[in-house]
Formats: structure tokens, sequence, C-alpha cells
């Protein structure tokens, strides 16, 4: 059972993506659905119609079954820890109604050695970070940096993104992924999250909750091909995938603050993982990089030189010794 529901599961991110675009709800995803499989497939006419009827039947009561049990568990989780806190409550009340505190006086010995233990259980009880979910912040590029306008940015982490207080973010040329820790004490599922895209805004966070992300992205995004997943029930992970595929992001959204896209190592964006235009277009980006930082001709450059070369042997009766060509 564990194992069918790992695979259907592999999908939520699929059928989420299409559910955004159905806002009249479950009704409109179903009938989008059933038109589908009856244009598509032979699922309508390839079987008698009492066929038909009793699958569709048989499998809407398996997953209402899977539903109601799921629900009612949940309820009698809720329902166990709240009769735990109120029994937990009752014990307390009786505790001191039956026992009432003594006072008494302390020398100052004992009232120093009674400080340093409150202090010390003070200090032990302070939450640790989570090391799946707290992460560091980038580090600042200070005044020693030659460009002053460098200055004030973030260097960007290993996966040419940037470590923020709030979440984390990669990327590639291709796209960005984006960790969020919900930092909750319960192992989340999709219906307790609001994640909103837009090809320029997001919005994540935890329903009745102020968001954690609410704002514009800085470039534009394919919206079909952008999904989200939870992982463990803590975590948000979202993968984004750009529009233009040639531009570093030097930022997630609008009011991030910048990283240095000069200090980005591009070694994790393999050319051989672009698609044929986008890596033609890289490579020659990267030849004329070189070739400018050489004093040589780039690429367009040699193109004209051949041009102008070919128009001259074909021309020989023409002076050229007088004109200067760009």
């Amino acid at each position: 059972m564990s194992g069918d529901g790992d695979q259907v599961e592999q999908f939520d991110g699929l059928f989420l993506s299409i559910a955004q675009h159905h806002p009249k709800g479950a009704a409109q995803l179903l009938d989008t659905f059933v038109s589908f499989l009856s244009r598509k497939t032979d699922f309508f006419t390839g079987a008698e119609q009492d066929q038909w009827e009793n699958l569709v039947m048989t499998t809407f009561r398996k997953y209402e079954k899977i539903s109601r049990e799921s629900r009612e568990a949940e309820l009698k989780e809720k329902r166990d820890k709240e009769a735990a806190k109120k029994a937990a409550k009752a014990k307390k009340e009786a505790e001191e109604t039956i026992k009432p505190a003594e006072i008494t006086e302390l020398t100052d010995a004992e009232a120093e050695k009674l400080q340093m233990e409150i202090d010390a259980e003070k200090e032990d009880s302070q939450p640790q970070p989570d090391e799946k979910t707290a992460t560091a912040k980038s580090k600042i590029i200070g005044e020693e940096e030659e460009d002053a306008s460098e200055r004030g940015k973030l260097v960007p982490n290993s996966g040419n993104g940037c470590d923020l207080e709030r979440y984390k973010w990669t990327q590639t040329l291709q796209d960005v992924e984006v960790r969020i820790p919900l930092n909750v004490n319960f192992r989340a599922r999709q219906k307790d999250l609001v994640v909103n895209f837009t090809k320029k805004h997001l919005t994540v966070g935890i329903k009745g909750q102020p968001p954690i992300v609410d704002d514009d992205f800085p470039h534009e995004i394919k919206l079909e091909e952008t999904t989200w997943v939870i992982e463990d029930g803590k975590t948000v992970i979202l993968n984004i995938e750009k529009v233009n595929k040639m531009n570093w992001w030097s930022k997630l959204v609008k009011s991030d603050q910048e990283i240095s896209t000069k200090k980005i190592n591009p070694e994790p964006s393999k050319l051989s993982d672009l698609d044929g235009e986008t890596r033609g277009m890289v490579e020659k980006m990267m030849y004329d990089q070189r070739q400018k930082e050489l004093g040589l001709p780039t690429s367009d450059d040699q193109k004209k030189q051949d041009v102008l070369k070919k128009f001259m042997q074909q021309h020989p009766e023409m002076d050229f010794s007088k004109c200067k060509f760009n």
C-alpha cells in the first residue's frame, strides 16, 4: 500500500500545476480530465457502459474510504492531544492545591547557587537550530572589494544563489531551486499550505499565517514548467524554470538583497545540460568574451571581415585603401 501511495504522489506536483488553471475547483478539473478521456482515449467506446461505470465508481469509493479514514485519524489525534492537555492541566492544579508552595528564606550563597542553576537550565532549554532547515546568511562583500559597485552585495553560495534567513536558493542558467523551511511542529501537507505562482509573482506560506514569501520575481518564469513539493513535511521545495536562459539572477524576489553575479561560478551549469539552441548561444558568448579579453575580433566581427574580403575579391577594380571599416 505504501509503495502504491508513493507511486501516485510522484504526480502531485504535475496535478497541482494543472489545478492552478481551474479556478472553479474540483468540478472543473474533473470535467477537463473526463473530456481528455473522451477525446484522446477509448475509455467510453472501448467498453460497455456498465464496465466503465463500475470502474469509475470503484475508484471513487476506494479513495473516498481512504480520505474518510485519514480524516478520522486526524480528528482522533487532535482529540487525544486535547484530552492529554486537559489531564495534565487538571493534575497540575490538583498538585498545587494539595501542596502549597513554601516560602523559605535563602542565604546569599544559596541564592547565588540557585540563580546559577536557573541560568544553566535556561541555556539548555534554548531551541537548537535544525541542521536540515537552518540556514546561515551569505557573506556580505566589504570595503576590501576593488569594484565599488560590488560592495554591500552578498557572496553567492556554492549553488550560485543565496542563503537567507527565511529560505535558501540556488540556480543554473536554466532554472532556480528554492528550499523554504516551514518551522512547524507538525508534518505539513499540501492542504496546510498556500503556494501560488504567476509569471512574475510568488506566494508561499502556511494557511492562517502571514506568508513566508509574497513578492515579485525579478524576471519572468515558465509557469507551465514550474512545480513544488513538500520534503519530509517540513520543507517546501520549488523548482522554477527561467524564461531567459542567458541570465543569472541576482535575487530570488525583488525585496531580497542582491548577490554579486560577477562572483558566480558557472561550473554547475554544464553546457551538455542545455538544449542545442541555448548551448550555441552560450558557447558564442564565451568565445566572444575570450576574444575581447585578448583584443581579437569577435565572431560577428570575423563574419563582417569575411564578407568584406569576399566582396573585395569579386571587385578588384575598386580601391578600398582609404576606406575605414568598423
